[in-house]
């Protein structure tokens, strides 16, 4: 039989690199994209476009609608990511809905393999000094903060209970932590926290870690989990935990700079956190940095990914060497020097 890769949030970071190095394997990509979404362009020009909605049943229906000789592999990795920790309806729908409706299409097509990327905030933190494995299980949700985590955590324990009552239904799941890397066109949090860095609009940053996957290795990792990842069982695809001060250091090495921005012990940070809501209210401005944002990057971090490496051969390369990628991007795309001015404080993903 003739293999098809179908992919969901084909435009986003994860989805344009993994549909990317497929066909470079050449294997079939099937890419499933929101109608008007301007980052489609980034789509390798080889993989077949179907524009459509997750909570559209019948654009649902044209996405799996493949040669009857064809052995489905569905990476599904659509979803909404929120930095606002409260509830959210559309939020909902997209991230638990979508990942049903996904699932549901997977048996009535008698799909070969389901992976679904969920994120490490779906994993409940552990105390500082605590490594942070996978779980078996996501609910209740009790312990998770934002509503990014919670609604993540639905969706992979749909995931897993689909495992459990359809023994025919074979699916992973995937929990990567922060990711990055050149070729970001979304500029997610980390680079523009790069950018943002280069162009001199920070001056200071947090004392606390974060930590973020290549985009690149994750990909790879994502494509492996499809023939080895194993039924109903979840992965954890992370880096080496980073400090603030070690990423301005890496940037600064890389980009040839010295600037030197203050790190602010957590206690500042709060009083800042609590400055920045009062002038926001006479503002009307969102502040650049909430309590939220705050507990991203204060958080125990440090995710173990062993687990990826022994069953799937994972690997990810040095933040440092991301970092280098990526500012060698930026400045290929004239984006290295613009200024901005809000601050994203990279998250878990």
């Amino acid at each position: 039989m003739s293999r098809i890769y179908i992919l969901t949030g084909a435009a986003g970071l994860l989805g344009s690199n993994t549909s990317r190095q497929l066909i470079e394997n050449g294997e079939r990509v099937r890419a499933f994209v929101l109608e008007g979404d301007p980052a489609a362009k980034y789509i390798p020009e080889q993989a077949e476009i179907v524009y459509g909605d997750l909570l559209n049943t019948k654009s649902l229906e044209r996405l799996f609608d493949v040669p009857d000789d064809s052995e489905i592999y569905v990476i599904h990795s659509a979803s909404i990511v929120t930095l606002n920790p409260n509830p959210n309806p559309k939020v909902h729908a997209v991230n638990v809905d979508g990942t049903k409706n996904i699932i549901n299409m997977c048996l009535r097509h008698n799909v070969k393999k389901l992976v679904y990327i969920s994120s490490t905030s779906a994993i409940p933190e552990l105390p500082h000094g605590q490594k942070i494995y996978e779980t078996d299980h996501f609910l209740p949700t009790d312990g998770l903060v934002g509503y990014y985590a919670i609604t993540k955590a639905e969706a992979s324990q749909a995931v897993l209970d689909a495992v459990a009552a359809y023994p025919q239904f074979d699916a992973s799941i995937i929990h990567p932590s922060g990711i990055c890397g050149p070729n970001d066109y979304s500029f997610g949090p980390v680079a523009q926290m790069v950018k943002q860095y280069i162009s001199g609009d920070i001056k200071m940053g947090l004392e606390g870690t974060f930590n973020s996957v290549d985009v690149r290795d994750l990909a790879a990792g994502v494509i492996a989990c499809c023939d080895k990842g194993k039924r109903g069982e979840c992965y954890i695809m992370s880096n080496e935990l980073v400090t603030m001060k070690q990423l301005f250091d890496i940037i600064n090495e890389t980009a040839d700079l010295d600037i030197k921005a203050n790190i602010l012990p957590k206690g500042i940070a709060k009083m800042a956190v609590k400055l920045l809501r009062v002038q926001s209210k006479f503002t009307g401005k969102e502040p650049l940095l909430n309590d939220f944002a705050l507990y991203n990057l204060t958080r125990n971090n440090d995710f173990d990914c062993t687990k990826a490496r022994n069953e799937l051969g994972f690997t990810c390369r040095p933040f440092a060497e991301t970092i280098k990628d990526e500012v060698e991007w930026l400045r290929e795309e004239g984006r290295a020097s613009e200024s901005t001015e809000k601050v994203n404080i990279p998250k878990a993903s």
